[in-house]
């Protein structure tokens, strides 16, 4: 039976995801991303693949030019709306969080790119600022989610500025606010901003929620209460760019088959 890979190279992780030709997930992998691309995808294939071989290797994301075994290379945006497309086709919305920026897209019936936009201030409004929030409160990143759902008084960040962000942060601690208060104020940040983003893409309806941070409680639960429409969330939505990018790679590999 034939497989196809897609790899996604981030900033901060690698993942790969690959798929039989009922486009069923038969492995997937994440690694640590690092400055070589091409030896990190290989990497990340191997753990995902196994002993068995791939007939298509498809990539995206920051090093997608820089993996010498892919046969396409297609851009973050077009592979995770493709994610989401077959996720939940009815949601026409697609907000994907990555650890360096963030993504509002706005797809057709057909699930291909209406339109979209990327955030244009700092690392306030991404999935990275959470990394750092997790070392300044002393807790790790796998922690926050649960945290914020203890949340009693949320503690506002409202700093578009990631450097002032901490700075907030920094002040709250000292003021005794407790750990879950101030990662529920950094969710309802992050939602916030991500609201904006959405509405400049006509948001009116359902959103699918993809990257690591829509596997935190408390970010999902932020989303909900801040854009007032369901929040869809795929299984393992870090995937959801190399899903996304596997999907099109048999597209095009049954268009090269004839």
């Amino acid at each position: 039976m034939a497989r196809v890979a897609g790899i996604d190279i981030g900033s901060g992780t690698t993942k790969c995801v690959v798929l039989d030709e009922n486009m069923d997930v038969v492995g997937s992998a994440t690694v640590k991303t690092s400055p070589d691309f091409d030896a990190t995808a290989r990497a990340a294939l191997a753990q995902a693949a196994g002993e068995q071989p791939v007939d298509y290797i498809a990539t995206t994301g920051l090093g997608r030019y820089s993996v010498d075994q892919r046969q396409i290379q297609i851009t973050e945006i077009t592979c995770a709306t493709r994610a989401a497309h077959h996720a939940a086709p009815e949601a026409h919305f697609i907000l994907d969080v990555g650890a360096q920026s963030t993504r509002a897209v706005r797809k057709n019936e057909r699930g291909k790119v209406a339109q979209f936009r990327c955030n244009e201030k700092c690392a306030a409004g991404s999935g990275g600022f959470l990394e750092r929030a997790a070392k300044y409160l002393e807790v790790t990143v796998e922690e926050l989610g649960q945290l914020s759902m203890e949340s009693t008084t949320p503690q506002a960040i409202s700093s578009v500025c990631a450097v002032l962000a901490e700075s907030e942060i920094i002040n709250h601690v000292s003021e005794g606010r407790s750990v879950a208060d101030i990662v529920r104020g950094i969710h309802m940040s992050l939602a916030e901003r991500s609201l904006m983003l959405l509405k400049r893409v006509g948001m009116d309806g359902p959103v699918v929620l993809l990257g690591g941070v829509a596997r935190q409680p408390g970010m999902v639960a932020a989303c909900r209460e801040v854009f007032g429409v369901p929040v869809v969330v795929p299984a393992d939505p870090q995937l959801g760019a190399a899903t996304g990018a596997a999907l099109l790679g048999w597209q095009r590999l049954r268009k090269l088959q004839g």
